[in-house]
């Protein structure tokens, strides 16, 4: 059994099906057309870092692929209630190229693995479109493993 939640997984609804295929078919590769149609146009990220609407999160998933060489975005835990969907999600890559998009500026590559470990809450508007998120990841623990302490 994978650690990771298949898009064709029929115990979920069809909505967390939807979102394990967007980190896997518009997340972890460009498909920019994909992500217009699953977020809403007002949609706002609130993560560790801030908030954000949807043109920076965009770019920011961006520079995740353009730096971590075969970028996965997967889903190993879902609970859906109603609008709202809340989930365990890993990314993962090797960091092959600079990292533009750091809370501290570029970081140059290691060539080592990369895994981020993520909660995130969804909630989607009454179109079916994503609205909003939060996000919680450990952003020092990220950070070192990229081979920064930027406390230390």
């Amino acid at each position: 059994m994978s650690e990771f939640i298949s898009p064709d997984d029929t115990r979920y609804d069809a909505r967390s099906r939807a979102l394990i295929r967007i980190g896997r078919e518009a997340i972890a590769v460009a498909d920019d057309e994909k992500l217009d149609r699953y977020f809403a146009e007002d949609f706002v990220f609130h993560g560790p870092d801030g908030d954000m609407g949807y043109p920076e999160l965009r770019s920011f998933f961006a520079a995740m692929r353009g730096a971590f060489e075969g970028f996965a975005c997967e889903r190993r835990e879902l609970v859906a209630e109603g609008a709202f969907i809340a989930a365990r999600t890993s990314m993962s890559g090797v960091f092959t190229a600079r990292f533009d998009a750091s809370p501290i500026g570029p970081i140059e590559p290691t060539g080592k693995p990369m895994r981020l470990e993520l909660i995130n809450f969804f909630r989607y508007d009454e179109d079916g479109l994503l609205a909003e998120e939060w996000v919680q990841y450990d952003n020092l623990g990220f950070l070192r493993g990229l081979g920064v302490d930027p406390i230390g």
